[in-house]
């Protein structure tokens, strides 16, 4: 049995019992950053602050909320909205914390990319983001449906007949993810269940993986420099630390974070006062109706790029739901498609600069055409964007990454 001493003090005493002081070194002050990153490291703490808000505030919004669907749009746009005491203001955090997730998200996955920190022994730290984007891009789904205004309802079946182009099981598949034949207030209980208790369960395990997967591989850095950890940690624990090439996790690093983050959060509680309009789309102020389909279907524009690739191949259905699917894990597969060793940032690996770049405005592209009506000349264009991605991404990415490889650089 160990000997318990008298503590000196409360830190003391959970460390006899929890060794809180061999955590916090592994965790926080003998864990290392490389000193060579910018403002861009942080959105990783950005994304992490912004799911707490989504928590906390979908906790007060879940006091109120009804997920009925003769009372869901009046509980969300009537109860909460004018009679609960500053219910305005936590709609309001949890829709715009929703979309700004997504543009964080997407920053930190762009960043990854142009900096190849999705190489050399980060393999499972990227399969980590790539299935937190897919965990947040099913929260939001679901928690897009709850309002239950036409837009949600509409979404929610044009999203949950996908499955139905599968073969045998489709039919089945899509009457089991609705709960009916059609999208009624089983689904919206489905949905209610996944947005508030298993997605965000499961999102909390992976953030915790996500996080162990850097302990080892630790942070890349926006040089690519091959940093020996333990010797530069080593220097600055002798108390060398301008010629380290490291810095703890905290205080250094994390009081950094902390800076950013609170710039960003000036932002973010601007646009929940003064523009949060932008998070939501003024259709779904109207209850949903299924006698009245809206003139043009569409999700978040965080979705728009998937959407477009999904109808871009607007003479085939089958084609379009196959290339729907390819896109969903195309970006999963980065590591070994890259087929160069090269760990450095784009603009020092010119075909690699030029891929990303290109990458980056078909996106773009993909995102604009989503949202506009499936007609005329936005058909060909979508066509064109959505075939250029696979292509871009599949192909063109090893193409251009072998070359360099031969080249040696």
């Amino acid at each position: 049995m160990m000997e318990v001493k008298k503590a000196d003090n409360l830190v003391d005493w959970l460390d006899q019992r929890l060794a809180v002081r061999k955590l916090i070194e592994v965790l926080m002050t003998k864990y290392w950053i490389p000193k060579k990153i910018n403002f861009l490291w942080a959105m990783g703490v950005i994304l992490l602050a912004l799911f707490t808000l989504l928590v906390v505030s979908g906790l007060f919004l879940l006091m109120y909320y009804k997920p009925d669907t003769k009372l869901a749009f009046d509980s969300v746009n009537d109860t909460i909205m004018r009679e609960v005491a500053f219910g305005w203001l936590w709609r309001h955090i949890h829709a715009v914390a929703a979309s700004m997730v997504f543009l964080i998200i997407y920053i930190h996955m762009m960043v990854a990319i142009y900096y190849g920190s999705y190489k050399r022994g980060r393999e499972f730290v990227w399969i980590g983001g790539m299935l937190l984007f897919v965990l947040f891009s099913a929260e939001a789904f679901s928690g897009y449906m709850l309002p239950w205004g036409q837009m949600s309802f509409w979404a929610a079946a044009v999203i949950t007949n996908l499955p139905s182009a599968l073969p045998v099981i489709g039919p089945d598949l899509v009457e089991w993810v609705r709960g009916n034949f059609v999208v009624a207030d089983s689904t919206l209980t489905r949905f209610f269940m996944l947005h508030v208790c298993l997605l965000p369960i499961v999102i909390l395990m992976v953030i915790g993986l996500h996080f162990y997967t850097l302990r080892i591989p630790h942070v890349n850095n926006q040089e690519g420099e091959e940093i020996d950890f333990e010797a530069e940690a080593k220097k600055y624990e002798e108390g060398k630390k301008k010629e380290s090439k490291v810095i703890s996790f905290w205080p250094d690093f994390l009081c950094k974070d902390i800076f950013i983050l609170s710039v960003f959060m000036m932002l973010f509680f601007y646009l929940v006062c003064y523009h949060f309009d932008f998070a939501m789309d003024p259709i779904n102020f109207d209850p949903a109706n299924n006698l009245k389909t809206p003139a043009h279907i569409y999700p978040e524009w965080y979705f728009l790029w998937s959407y477009e690739v999904l109808r871009g191949f607007f003479f085939s259905a089958d084609l379009g739901l196959m290339a729907f699917g390819i896109a969903q894990v195309a970006f999963l597969f980065l590591p070994w498609l890259d087929r160069s060793p090269t760990v450095a940032p784009a603009h020092k690996r010119s075909g690699y600069f030029i891929w990303f770049w290109v990458l980056i405005i078909d996106l773009v592209v993909l995102t604009i055409f989503g949202k506009l009506p499936p007609e005329g000349i936005n058909n060909q264009i979508g066509l064109v964007a959505a075939l250029g991605f696979l292509v871009w991404i599949f192909i063109a990415l090893p193409v251009i990454t072998i070359m360099e490889r031969n080249k040696g650089h």
